[in-house]
């Protein structure tokens, strides 16, 4: 009886059984997927090392993980052609940044303003399709000719990476607000602006959390192609050296500074997020899922 009852007891939903439960699958997922990212990663670099040794890959084109290694911490220790490589990152990192924010703030505010009037949407619509239709790399050439070799023309190359993807889900969040939701707000005597701020906004923040996760791979993106066109410091001159000098090692290992750097800003933003939407519920791994 009392094994019964024991066992009854563990499996009531009132005593949190079932939710400690979730919580320690939840763990063990993560977990799991923790130790084959970095298993994979292993794999991935010690097959790649190996196809080296054994000259079934051109360490001339392909380089190799220990080489790419060796020269991470020369720039380290010893710095780059251009400097420091923290100032070349650094510079690389303000672009981003600065990029980031005004086509954030840009995107947001267009695509709520476009989202909530029609009549300016449809006015505007075709020329935002087409100035969303143009090489980013000719933009980049441009804006080298028209800002200089400085930051200005990596920022704005930035600011357009970034304008277009938080803009369209901007928008887009506007148009799928609850409509029952807003004619109620108008019932209570709420105004356009409260409508925006107090009902449209929030409905379209998922939305616009989404797109920032892309955006600041975009900037990035724009910071460093801007470099590579044209540029006096960054992590894309430090690219388009290392190529000039058929530097592999130099390209690969450019790119990982590039990758460190996409997944802090990718944590931080995931933080954001989680901060912002509290009132999600919390999703727990199903068993055998």
């Amino acid at each position: 009886m009392h094994a019964m009852t024991s066992a009854d007891s563990a499996g009531l939903p009132g005593d949190g059984g079932e939710e400690r439960a979730a919580v320690a699958r939840a763990v063990n997922h993560r977990r799991m997927v923790l130790f084959l990212r970095v298993a994979l990663a292993v794999v991935t670099l010690g097959a790649w090392e190996w196809a080296v040794e054994r000259q079934w890959l051109d360490p001339f084109f392909f380089s190799r993980p220990s080489a790419i290694y060796e020269q991470l911490l020369t720039w380290l220790s010893e710095g780059t052609a251009q400097g420091p490589l923290w100032k070349e990152l650094l510079v690389t990192m303000e672009e981003t940044v600065l990029g980031f924010l005004i086509g954030g703030v840009l995107g947001i505010v267009f695509g709520i303003a476009l989202g909530r009037n029609k009549l300016m949407s449809d006015v505007l619509s075709i020329y935002i399709k087409v100035a969303n239709a143009i090489p980013r790399v000719v933009l980049g050439s441009i804006f080298i000719i028209m800002f200089g070799l400085g930051m200005g023309s990596k920022v704005a190359l930035a600011v357009v990476m970034v304008f277009f993807v938080v803009f369209g889900n901007a928008f887009q969040g506007v148009r799928e607000a609850d409509r029952n939701l807003i004619a109620n707000a108008y019932i209570l005597g709420a105004s356009k602006r409260q409508v925006t701020f107090t009902v449209v906004f929030p409905s379209a923040l998922s939305w616009i959390l989404a797109s920032l996760h892309v955006s600041f791979g975009f900037a990035l993106v724009g910071a460093v192609v801007g470099e590579f066109l044209g540029a006096r410091h960054g992590i894309g001159l430090l690219i388009a050296t290392a190529q000039g000098t058929f530097n592999a090692a130099g390209v690969f290992a450019a790119m990982i500074v590039l990758a460190v750097v996409a997944l802090a800003a990718e944590y931080l933003l995931t933080a954001l997020e989680n901060r912002l939407l509290k009132w999600r519920p919390v999703q727990f791994v199903e068993q055998g899922s």
